[in-house]
């Protein structure tokens, strides 16, 4: 930290846009567990089991491995979502920052470029995201309902052949939605708490300063996406309208929005800090020419 608290100017240099899919496929191999789990609770018709229990029931009957199960689909996820998400703000935050000299925009315009850049992940990253969806609640179906995909590419090949081309984007709308919410919560979140941290005096561009800052941009995230999390992870499953999910979840009470809350915040948590601290580190690594 520096000392004496006396605020300061914070300029940064832009940054490679493309780093962020790796950091979320890193980050994604440490926390896919937690998705999973997740996952299973959001479909469930009558809440019978809890986090703990659920990654216990996951545990026990299909071992270490089934935890993992789904995982090409979320690496494939992160190298079409996550990096169009952060490429395309960070390709626009770029532009500003060299006109500005290194001055970071205000936060609104923050909101803005990342919601553009949400808009654009979630249009690109549905198809894999929905087979990932259902490659991680397979398991809990009864054996002669499982779709039993081998991995990311026969999901995607199957769905386009057996359901039609259009089907890839099943839950669409609300995964852009989501990801709208997701993409403002990460990332403008989390450059606006940086530089609020390094602008007090008390921050430099440390572990501590990404850790704190990833936080609270996790916490935002969460907050922000898990209504449409769950209409999201209801409609990628089962293909029914949005119409229909609506007034289901509406129907178990306002509550229902936040089925899943705390999976979703202990998932969240760790994978918004792992991707954030991984990106740190890829932008010292691989530093803009």
């Amino acid at each position: 930290m520096a000392s004496g608290g006396k605020k300061v100017t914070v300029r940064v240099k832009p940054q490679r846009w493309y780093l962020g899919g790796f950091a979320g496929c890193m980050a994604v191999c440490f926390t896919h567990p937690l998705d999973l789990v997740k996952v299973h609770l959001q479909t469930q018709q009558k809440v019978q089991k809890g986090m703990v229990g659920m990654f216990g029931h996951v545990l026990k009957t299909h071992g270490v491995r089934g935890l993992y199960n789904g995982l090409t689909a979320s690496w494939t996820r992160q190298l079409t979502y996550t990096t169009t998400r952060v490429g395309v703000y960070e390709f626009a935050k770029n532009k500003i920052l060299k006109d500005t000299g290194g001055q970071l925009p205000p936060f609104y315009l923050k909101v803005t470029l990342s919601a553009l850049g949400g808009c654009c992940g979630g249009l690109v990253g549905t198809p894999a995201d929905m087979v990932n969806v259902r490659m991680q609640n397979d398991m809990k179906l009864p054996v002669d309902q499982r779709r039993n995909y081998k991995h990311i590419f026969d999901g995607l090949r199957r769905v386009a052949s057996e359901e039609g081309f259009a089907a890839l984007w099943s839950g669409g709308t609300m995964n852009v939605v989501r990801s709208v919410l997701m993409t403002v919560g990460q990332l403008a979140f989390y450059d606006q708490a940086k530089q609020f941290l390094m602008g007090s005096g008390y921050f430099v561009d440390n572990l501590v300063t990404h850790f704190c800052s990833s936080v609270i941009a996790g916490a935002a995230a969460t907050a922000l996406t898990q209504p449409s999390d769950v209409l999201k992870t209801r409609m990628m499953n089962q293909r029914m309208s949005f119409s229909h999910f609506l007034k289901y979840t509406w129907e178990v009470g306002p509550l229902g929005f936040y089925k899943g809350f705390v999976p979703a915040f202990v998932r969240l948590a760790p994978h918004t800090i792992l991707m954030f601290m991984f990106l740190e580190q890829l932008r010292r690594l691989f530093p803009p020419k």
